[in-house]
């Protein structure tokens, strides 16, 4: 690789970084492009690699600003935490659909395997 290209590539990483892996964002600030980014991705395995730490780094971010409102007793973040980490423990919403023809139910037969 190039000096001038490891140098852009470096740039757009710093960037990343600080805005917390947005890429549009990173992308204005260093002046290149977003194709040329997804080029790098595509072809660079270190550098997606880095990308992909960057983005695990803006994950755990989020996640402590999730638990600083469930510290606060933000009802909302405890639910929504629970609706998504803690769905093998049954914190999910079922959908429900209700079926009816002139208020009359709909049958429906589910054939599980083909010996039924």
């Amino acid at each position: 690789m190039n000096k001038s290209r490891h140098i852009k590539k470096e740039a757009i990483l710093k960037a990343l970084e600080s805005s917390l892996g947005v890429v549009t964002t990173a992308c204005k600030k260093t002046e290149i492009p977003r194709s040329t980014f997804y080029k790098w991705v595509k072809e660079d395995e270190d550098f997606a690699e880095k990308v992909k730490d960057i983005e695990n780094v803006s994950l755990d971010f989020a996640e402590s600003k999730l638990f600083e409102q469930m510290s606060d007793n933000n009802t909302s973040a405890t639910i929504f935490y629970l609706k998504t980490k803690g769905r093998k423990r049954g914190y999910w919403e079922k959908q429900q659909m209700d079926m009816t023809t002139d208020d009359e139910p709909i049958q429906v037969n589910i054939r599980l395997t083909d010996e039924d």
